[in-house]
């Protein structure tokens, strides 16, 4: 059986040999379009969750301190009666809902859209503001269309710019290049090089040509000077579809790389070498993901980024950064449901932080659900997600969770937050359910579309996440006559499936019979790409490299790239005195980045004992200097202190990382009584989040800013 491993974005192809329904090996794919054989550790362990005796197969009810079976049909009655009289009592803000980054995987996100519709809360959140909102916005802001959002095209660059990622260990990131090591190795092979901007030298920085340690949070700073330089130099090559151009220049006329050498911590010779590298190769393309993602100023960094590769003359230019031709166009598809993109619409009740496209930020999520008064959430739906782990001041989010009236919970375990849950609603397994990807195609480092036939029948009385999703938001209909219509939905969704709505979509897509796409690689007509096509080729279908679409797609009014909003500029970080940044005054003198592993995605796979095997990897890591300032050796355990909370875990020592900066993973800390991971539990690790300030975010976006938290490090008590 031919399909894709959807754990995380890379989607990587893998052959799955089942005999009498048990799952004898999975390996890589060589006939899959994009992945061509390759896949990492993660794909095998699918198995092994599919197979877990602690995965959930029938809903749960809480009946005082423990779970009960109950059958769908009574689950979905007591969620709907809870949830509606919460919102009879409290109004529809009083429910809300948070949705992880695993719905993204499945066609559950079409799913999503129905559940929010219906629920009409200003009280939605998800996991794409703590590691996503920054690049949303600065797409928004720039390309009129947030989910307009550059891709890199790895494959034909000569200069690839890495800030803040780790494609190594990610296989990509709103840039899905499955067996990112090969590519990025292929870069250098060719003649090209790789230079990777860290504090760390990762996975990725290893097999770079050069590896440019930087101090958490300079990027925009350095940034600002390579456009210096740039412009300087008169190296720029700015396209005819692009505005705002004397404004960037204005506010990097000042931004020398002397000024940025202290804020960013690279020697000015470095910047201005770094910038006239990049200009001058025959491509070049810059990307930043998650380490800039995190900071106060990661709308900015993001935007500074696209401006890089703009004025260089590397956007929407092969080798550089590009937009996709997709099966499915999501745009169109959330346009349709929610009119144009917005940021502002409305604000959280106490910090007041923006919506973006109708989610607040889950920096204000535990606000939102503790703060009196109208608004309040008293009720809340959680899809594939561990807000307990993932939350910025995780204790804050667990006392939240635990004070609501009523929490549902969509998810394979117990988990650290499922277990405060009122109700559980498993999914199927990921080898129990077929689809076809509509997300991940619009970030592709090539054209695609693949098809993932299920493995392994469910059982009979089992739902998949779209089930589980729209049963709620069908419970949630309301109003004179509501029972009926009730009923009449549920006939319906009986008949009307995910395959049938994403068929519907690759019809009108930018790849189908009735598409006047630019990028499109397939005739017009009745030859255009159906879902039928797509499900009848093991391996997808490839539909061609990256190509030029502007200014086609942008959905500005002026229909150019905006280099200069307004609320950008406002936004710039001031420019450095010269003068190095120094410990802050209450003592907390080092700086916190996190780090990924290979065998890790967030907290999913810690109940899979290949996945946890071999050396402790939740640790502290810290360069030897800063560890012997404070006569500390590898091994040690330390206590890590913020201005929220501590943890206490093993310390490792290595010059990997800068000195003054200090490393946790994040997606740990399984030591919550009552969830049912036993590995997990068996080494729990710690909750970096009960280190990091819901408070700190990015002002623009409301992106959580858990890189840079300012911490200190001591021999444990």
């Amino acid at each position: 059986m031919q399909r894709q491993c959807p754990l995380c974005e890379a989607h990587c192809g893998i052959r799955v040999t089942v005999q009498d329904d048990v799952v004898l090996r999975i390996e890589g794919d060589p006939d899959d379009v994009l992945s061509r054989g390759y896949v990492c550790p993660k794909g095998t362990a699918l198995k092994a969750l599919h197979e877990d005796p602690e995965r959930l197969r029938t809903p749960l009810r809480r009946v005082g301190d423990v779970f009960e079976e109950i059958s769908w049909a009574e689950a979905f009655d007591l969620a709907g009666r809870r949830m509606r009289a919460v919102r009879r009592e409290h109004g529809r803000d009083a429910v809300g809902a948070y949705f992880g980054n695993p719905t993204a995987h499945s066609t559950a996100v079409l799913a999503i859209e129905g559940l929010k519709k219906v629920l009409r809360s200003r009280n939605v959140f998800s996991a794409a503001s703590i590691d996503q909102f920054p690049q949303y916005l600065a797409s928004e802001l720039m390309f009129g269309d947030h989910t307009i959002l550059p891709i890199i095209d790895i494959d034909h660059t000569d200069h690839l710019l890495v800030l803040g990622a780790n494609p190594a260990v990610s296989n990509g990131s709103i840039t899905t290049m499955p067996d990112a090591r090969r590519r990025v190795k292929d870069v250098v092979a060719r003649g090209g090089r790789v230079v990777v901007v860290d504090p760390r030298r990762t996975e990725t920085a290893r097999l770079a040509s050069e590896h440019v340690a930087i101090r958490p949070g300079g990027d925009p700073h350095l940034l600002l000077a390579m456009l210096h330089v740039v412009f300087r130099d008169g190296l720029d090559r700015v396209p005819v579809w692009a505005s705002g151009l004397e404004d960037v220049r204005r506010v990097v006329a000042d931004r020398t790389p002397e000024r940025a050498a202290a804020a960013c911590g690279i020697d000015a010779p470095s910047i201005e070498r770094l910038a006239r590298d990049f200009a001058l190769a025959r491509s070049a393309v810059a990307y930043g993901r998650l380490g800039v993602c995190h900071h106060t100023t990661g709308t900015v960094t993001h935007w500074l980024i696209n401006v890089l590769n703009v004025v260089t003359g590397n956007l929407d230019r092969t080798g550089g950064a590009m937009f996709t031709t997709p099966p499915v166009d999501l745009g169109r598809v959330l346009r349709l449901l929610w009119g144009a993109s917005s940021h502002g619409t409305y604000r959280s009740r106490g910090a007041g932080l923006p919506d973006l496209n109708g989610e607040l930020p889950v920096a204000a999520m535990a606000d939102e659900m503790t703060r009196p008064g109208p608004g309040r959430v008293r009720a809340l739906v959680v899809a594939s997600g561990n807000p307990a782990l993932s939350i910025p001041d995780g204790r804050a989010m667990q006392e939240a969770l635990q004070g609501l009236d009523f929490l549902v919970c969509v998810d394979l375990y117990l988990t650290e937050t499922s277990r405060l849950a009122d109700l559980v609603l498993p999914p199927v397994s990921q080898l129990e359910r077929s689809e076809l990807d509509v997300v991940f195609p619009a970030f592709s480092v090539r054209n695609n579309a693949r098809w993932s036939p299920r493995a392994i029948e469910p059982a009979p009385d089992a739902l998949e996440d779209w089930d589980i999703l729209l049963g709620l938001a069908t419970e949630q209909l309301a109003g004179p006559g509501s029972g009926v219509l009730r009923r009449v939905v549920r006939r319906v969704l009986r008949v009307v499936d995910a395959h049938q709505v994403t068929s519907l979509l690759i019809l009108v897509g930018p790849q189908g019979p009735f598409s006047k796409a630019r990028g499109s690689r397939l005739p017009r007509g009745r030859r255009g790409l159906t879902a039928r096509r797509v499900r009848s080729i093991p391996g997808g279908i490839d539909l061609g490299p990256l190509e030029p679409r502007l200014p086609g797609i942008l959905r500005t009014a002026d229909r150019t790239v905006h280099l200069a909003p307004a609320e950008l500029l406002d936004a710039l970080p001031p420019a450095p005195t010269g003068v190095r940044l120094g410990a802050e005054a209450d003592g907390f003198d080092l700086q916190l980045i996190g780090r990924r592993h290979l065998r890790s995605n967030n907290s999913w796979l810690h109940n899979v004992p290949a996945m946890v095997k071999g050396a402790e990897r939740c640790t502290a890591l810290m360069h030897p200097d800063d560890a012997a300032a404070r006569a500390l050796s590898a091994g040690d355990v330390v206590e890590v202190t913020s201005s929220v909370g501590s943890v206490r875990l093993p310390l490792d020592v290595s010059d990997e990382v800068r000195p003054g900066v200090v490393s946790i993973p994040h997606g740990w800390g399984h030591d919550s009584e009552g969830s049912r991971w036993s590995t997990a539990s068996a080494r729990p690790g710690v909750n970096v989040n009960l280190l990091t300030d819901s408070t700190l975010v990015d002002a623009l976006s409301g992106n959580a800013a858990v890189n840079a938290t300012r911490v200190r490090v001591a021999q444990a008590p």
